[in-house]
Order: structure tokens, then C-alpha cells, then sequence
């Protein structure tokens, strides 16, 4: 069954201006490269009311068929066929961190800083070099040249705050998991096993502690949502979508995302919760917006609500929804699922729509879906808990690269969340449609 809390919440938009970090002068005229914070939010605990903080993406990145139609770039079409090319307008923009302030109705940037191996340089958001297990999207400069990878690259897209002041953050190359100090030099990088040579010429150390499992991830999806445990002792991480396990087939037509908790110390997969997403045809706004497939929902963030719960937030491109789901351990997958190679694959089994009861998945509690507000932003991202009952979103403004700027909404909600299974609202609605 699918549980929900009461629909009623009061969404208000949050005033805030974006910095401006570049003008280019291109054959459809200006274009502005905006400053990132809407790929992840995160609070930490002890710290001054108000403030929070937020990690951008690789940087300013382009659809090659966006850069041919709407930038005028028509010789970088010979490259519109190539799977996930991007266009990297400003390749010296990388990953960052901002440190924010929410003061009353409005957001202020306090300060950025930019991700830094251990000679001081910046990172960059540059593809890092794949592998046939591990492949990565081909990037090209405005004139249409080839970029070449860099095995420091990173695109960041989740973050975690720890209580020493660093901080975890995901990334959807690897994937892997940075340790990040709290001044942005890189501590460590946890990649999948048996990846370690790809990442070997980085200025930082590399640890080959995550499941080899992890390099399956669709290109393009991998470690998107981070949420710390309250002690500090679990990391929990999502997968922005089903592995491509044993193939790409299984990805397209799966439901159920990989969620792990990891051991903040040891990268040590202690648990792992699969998260069920729902059906395209209950994204509505999208739905508006042409045709929708499985492939198109995401998991974008988590966010810690008690020491065993979690919010999650589920998104195609306009419909957003968050959900509650509940950490009970007796629903964890069996370790097996965690060796690749153990067949049928949790993702082959999700795409048949057998994985239930051979493999247990985790309930969920509908708090909010942006269907019912359409004033609110396409592409929201991140998230952060602002107190039991008010959250804070953001839209991802992919660098202004399309024209979108960033926009905050705080949610009202009518009743607490739900700290504790079975509590804080919730009453019983109808059979969830995954």
C-alpha cells in the first residue's frame, strides 16, 4: 500500500539572484553563464540558523542539438548522433560549493569555492576517462574539437555536510563518492573496484572501495542524492536511475533504484534498500509536455528526516514528487544483488516485474507532488529540511546555459513529517501504481 500525508502545503518562491560568471558572444548573440547551486542542498547540524549549502554540476554543459538550434552552432551538428555529447562552453567552470543563507524570504550567496586536488588546482568538470565498463559522454569545445578527458574531472551532483565541517559529495561520472575538506580540497574519491587505473593520474588519492556493481550505471546516472546519518556514521546514496544491469535494455525498462548505505569511514556498503519508482503516466505535467518512458524518472536528492527515514525526491523534468520511505531493515536486498555476477539481476527482475517477494522494497509515503502547483519550477533538484514541517526546493539553471535562472520555493506542510514509521500524518490511499 501507498501511504500519503494530507496534500495540503503552501509553497511561496524565495527571492534570490543569480551570480553572473561569464559572457560569451556567439552567431544567436550573448549567451550568460550563471553560477550552479541547484544540483544538491545540504544542512548541517550545529550550524548557524539559516544556513546551508549547495554544489553546482560539472559546469556549463550543452545538448549538442540545443548548441545547433538555439546557439547557432550549426557545425557542431556532425556530432548531434554521438550518445551524450555535450558542449563545454567555459571548460574552466568546474565543480563548486556555495555556502548560502536563507534570511527570511530570501536567499544569499555567501561565498563559493571551487572542488581542488592537493596542489591547490581546480577541478574540472571534464568527462573522466572511461572504460567498457565505465563509459563516460564525449565533450566538445565551442569550435567543435574534441575535449579530451581528465581523470580529476568530476560532475557533482549531490552533497553531504559532516559534522568536522567536510564534506561528501556524489558524482555521476565515476560514480564515485568524494570526501571533500572543508576548504574544497579533495581528501579522498571512493570509485567503483577495478576502476582505480582510470583515475590514476589525479593529484588526490583514489580508493577502489565501492561495489564493482556501481560502474553499470546508465552514462550519465549515476550518485545523484546524499543524506549523512545524524551520528555521522552512514552515508546513504541513490543511483539517479535502475543500473544498466546486465545491459542497457534491463536500465530502460526497470523500476527500482539502488539506494546504499555506506560506512562514512570505509565506503563499506552496510545496506541496500530498493526504491520503487512510479509509472511515467502518473508524471502529469510531463505527460503535458509530449511522451514520457520509464527511462525519464530520476532520483534527484535524499534528505535525512529522522535517524531512519528518509525523504526522497522523484522527478521526470516538470512533475516533481517527494516521498517518505522508511529504513527497515528486514527490507534490505540480499547482499548477493551486490555481486555482478548474480543472475537475474535485480534490474532484469524489476523489468519482467518479478522482484517481489524474491527481493524485498522499501514503502513509500507521498509528501508532496508538483502537479498540484504548477507555478513551481521545472527541474528541481535540490532539498533541505527546514524544520518538521517547512522544506526549502531549488531548480537546477544548468549554468543559464538555456536561459533558466535559479528559484527557490519553501514548502508549508499542514502536518509534521513522519519521524517514525507509521506516525506523523499518514493515513492509508490507494495501491501504489509502480
Amino acid at each position: 500500500m501507498n501511504d500519503t500525508l494530507s496534500p495540503e502545503a503552501i509553497l511561496t518562491a524565495i527571492q534570490y539572484e543569480d551570480e553572473l560568471l561569464a559572457t560569451l558572444e556567439l552567431p544567436s548573440g550573448n549567451l550568460r553563464i550563471l553560477r550552479g547551486v541547484g544540483s544538491g542542498l545540504t544542512t548541517r547540524l550545529g550550524a548557524p540558523s539559516g544556513t546551508f549549502w549547495a554544489v553546482g554540476d560539472r559546469g556549463p554543459n550543452i545538448k549538442v542539438q540545443v548548441a545547433v538550434a538555439s546557439l547557432g552552432l550549426s557545425h557542431l551538428a556532425e556530432h548531434a548522433n554521438l550518445d551524450g555529447a555535450k558542449v563545454m562552453p567555459c571548460p574552466k567552470i568546474g565543480p563548486a560549493i556555495s555556502e548560502m543563507r536563507l534570511e527570511d524570504d530570501k536567499v544569499v550567496l555567501v561565498r563559493s569555492f571551487p572542488l581542488r586536488d592537493r596542489s591547490g588546482r581546480p577541478l574540472s568538470g571534464l568527462p573522466t576517462p572511461g572504460s567498457a565498463a565505465s563509459r563516460n559522454e564525449p565533450a566538445f569545445a565551442l569550435d567543435g574539437s574534441p575535449i579530451q578527458s581528465d581523470p580529476s574531472g568530476a560532475d557533482t551532483e549531490g552533497i553531504a555536510a559532516c559534522l568536522d565541517g567536510s564534506f561528501f559529495v556524489g558524482d555521476e561520472y565515476g560514480p564515485s563518492v568524494f570526501h571533500v575538506a572543508a576548504d574544497g580540497e579533495v581528501l579522498a574519491r571512493w570509485v567503483p573496484a577495478g576502476l582505480e587505473p582510470l583515475f590514476a593520474q589525479a593529484d588526490y588519492p583514489v580508493v577502489g572501495n565501492l561495489p564493482a556493481i556501481a560502474s553499470s550505471r546508465r552514462l550519465n546516472r549515476g550518485f545523484e542524492g546524499l543524506a549523512l546519518s545524524p551520528d555521522g556514521k552512514s552515508l546513504f546514496l541513490a543511483f539517479q536511475s535502475p543500473l544498466a544491469h546486465p545491459d542497457e535494455q534491463a536500465h530502460r525498462k526497470a523500476m527500482h533504484v539502488r539506494l546504499w548505505q555506506l560506512d562514512t569511514v570505509t565506503g563499506e556498503v552496510i545496506a541496500q534498500y530498493l526504491y520503487p519508482l512510479d509509472q511515467p503516466t502518473s508524471f502529469g505535467r510531463d505527460i503535458e509536455h509530449g511522451d514520457v518512458a520509464r527511462r525519464d524518472i530520476k532520483v534527484s536528492e535524499l534528505v535525512m528526516i529522522a535517524p531512519d527515514r528518509l525523504l526522497v525526491l522523484e522527478r521526470m523534468s516538470q512533475t516533481t514528487k517527494l516521498y517518505a520511505v522508511w529504513l527497515d531493515p528486514s527490507r534490505a536486498a540480499g547482499r548477493e544483488h551486490l555481486d555482478t555476477a548474480t543472475t537475474p539481476t535485480i534490474e532484469v527482475l524489476s523489468a519482467l516485474g518479478e522482484l517481489e517477494p524474491q527481493s524485498p522494497v522499501l514503502a513509500k509515503s507521498l509528501v508532496l507532488n508538483t502537479d498540484d502547483f504548477p507555478q513551481v519550477d521545472a527541474d528541481l533538484e535540490g532539498l533541505i529540511l527546514l524544520s518538521a514541517r517547512s522544506l526549502l526546493l531549488v531548480n537546477d539553471n544548468d549554468f543559464g546555459v538555456e536561459g533558466v535562472q535559479t528559484r527557490f520555493w519553501r514548502v508549508d506542510l499542514s502536518t509534521d513529517l513522519p519521524s517514525q514509521h507509521g506516525a506523523g500524518g499518514l493515513r492509508a490511499a490507494a495501491p501504489h501504481d509502480v
